[in-house]
Formats: structure tokens, C-alpha cells, sequence
């Protein structure tokens, strides 16, 4: 069964489940085990992109395998084939869950899905405020604050230099065993109004802090701190960048996955572990 899942990041301590803390992972799922009951009652989610605490997402993606109730078992709701009805489960389960994570939907999938390694692509947006005064207070929950205009030509041609399939040892936090090379397929920033400046970066995966230390390093080109060939020679290098954005401007906004007949196929390839060619 797939979920899309969306959630204000302020006041969790990241996506995974962890003992004494509130995670969006900890959550859904006790709202999951208390509806429907039963030997229905589902295993970890798998989530697409695990998010940091404090960042937000609007199209996160779980999958979770559930047992099927025998006739009569359980209060699972039913449309008028017989068939349970997801919307209805989804309504339960978001009149359990706090307000600041909502099921947006709830469908049956290929046993074949994979919510992290079926997907194609991760698409997240970053959006910061070079407002002299600060970021607007109804926006200061997902918006970066800075203090220092913000030049876009220079943004989008920093930003350019990085795309491709590369070792973004640069701009990931390391760990053990797992590998940093990544596709990075889109990288622009636009400035939607006078103030506000918003980062589109999409990669068939990211490794640990990714997003955040892309756009981090490219804000110290575009107030003019840095020269617009300094993430290139950064990335080249493989020195480690500093400049880690905060995470309350990112948001997760969609994870794009590859027809049903493609789904096995597409997680053998994300699970081979790739190296830089």
C-alpha cells in the first residue's frame, strides 16, 4: 500500500523513529497499528526520503506491506465491490494524527513498489528571503532568512557547474559503507517575488545533508562572498563544504517513480551500489 504524506518538519525530530522523540515516522505508524485492527496491522514503513529535523515535506511517498484481514476480521471499511475503502482508512487515520502530518492518500500498489528504491527522482525547493528586514512572519516556519541580496544569474550559473552524474563527496555528510555518487538533474533558483528566492534541485537520490549543503555553498556565491566557480572546484576536489544550509527552508515536493512494469527492475538498479565512472 502506498501513502502520500505531507508534514510541517518544525516540531519533529526528523522522519525516523526514534525511542523518546516525536518523528513523523513514529507517528504514522501508531496511527496506522490502530486503524484498521487485526492481523492487518503493518510492519515499518518504508519512506521514499528521510528527512532531516525540521525540514518539511509536501509529497513525501511510504509504502508498507499489510496482511489481509480474513472475511469478518477487523472493522476495515468496504465500498460497495467489497474492496477497502483507502479513503475512508486515510480519513481515520488523519482524525488520529496531529495536525502538522496529513495522509493525502492511500492506494494499493504492486507488491513490486518500492517507496525508496523504485523511485526515479527526489524533488525538493529551498526557499530563502533576502528581505532587509527578514522573511515574512507567515513564512518564517519554511524560509531561510538571509541578510544579504541574492544574485540569481550568478546562483543559476554556480549552480549549472554542478548537474550531472558525480562524487558529491563535497556536499555530503559521510557514512559508512554508503556511496556519494548521485545524478544531480536540476539545479535552478528563480525569484518568485522582490524578496524571495527559491532553489528547484532534483537528483535520482541524495545522500545525507545534500540539499542543504548545495544550497548553502551556491548563497555564498549569489550575495558575492564567493566566486561562481567555487562549488565547481569544490565539488572537483572533493573537499568537504562548511556551508550547510539550515533545514526549516527545505521542503521534499514530490518523488517520481517508473511505470508498474518497471518497478523491480528500477530497484535492482538503485540497490547496485554505484561508483563514479
Amino acid at each position: 500500500m502506498r501513502l502520500d504524506v505531507s508534514y510541517d518538519g518544525t516540531d519533529f525530530n526528523g522522519w525516523a523513529k526514534q525511542p523518546g522523540l516525536r518523528t513523523v515516522q513514529g507517528l504514522l505508524e501508531d496511527a496506522l497499528a490502530k486503524q484498521p485492527p487485526g492481523r492487518s496491522v503493518p510492519h515499518s514503513v518504508v519512506v521514499a526520503g528521510r528527512t532531516d529535523a525540521g525540514v518539511h515535506a509536501t509529497g513525501q511517498v511510504v509504502h508498507v506491506d499489510v496482511v489481509p484481514l480474513e472475511p469478518g476480521e477487523g472493522r476495515v471499511p468496504v465500498d460497495e465491490h467489497g474492496v477497502p475503502d483507502l479513503a475512508r482508512m486515510a480519513h481515520r487515520w488523519n482524525r488520529i494524527l496531529p495536525p502538522d502530518v496529513r495522509v493525502l492518500g492511500a492506494r494499493v500498489v504492486p507488491s513490486a513498489f518500492d517507496a525508496r528504491f523504485s523511485a526515479l527522482r527526489r524533488h525538493y525547493r529551498y526557499q530563502v528571503s533576502d528581505a532587509p528586514w527578514g522573511v515574512d512572519p507567515l513564512r518564517r516556519r519554511d524560509t531561510l532568512a538571509w541578510n544579504r541580496p541574492l544574485d540569481v544569474a550568478a546562483l543559476n550559473a554556480a549552480a549549472e557547474e554542478l548537474l550531472g552524474l558525480h562524487d558529491y563527496a563535497a556536499y555530503c555528510k559521510p557514512r559508512e559503507g554508503a556511496t556519494t555518487v548521485r545524478e544531480l538533474q536540476r539545479f535552478e533558483w528563480e525569484r518568485v517575488d522582490e524578496h524571495l528566492v527559491v532553489a528547484h534541485v532534483t537528483a535520482d537520490a541524495f545522500c545525507h545533508s545534500m540539499v542543504r549543503s548545495l544550497v548553502g555553498t551556491l548563497l555564498m556565491v549569489g550575495d558575492g562572498r564567493r566566486a561562481r566557480t567555487w562549488p565547481g572546484e569544490l565539488l572537483a576536489a572533493g573537499t568537504r563544504t562548511t556551508a550547510v544550509a539550515p533545514p526549516h527552508g527545505l521542503t521534499l515536493t514530490g518523488v517520481d517513480y517508473p511505470p508498474d512494469e518497471e518497478l523491480a527492475t528500477r530497484a535492482a538498479q538503485t540497490r547496485a551500489v554505484r561508483t563514479h565512472p
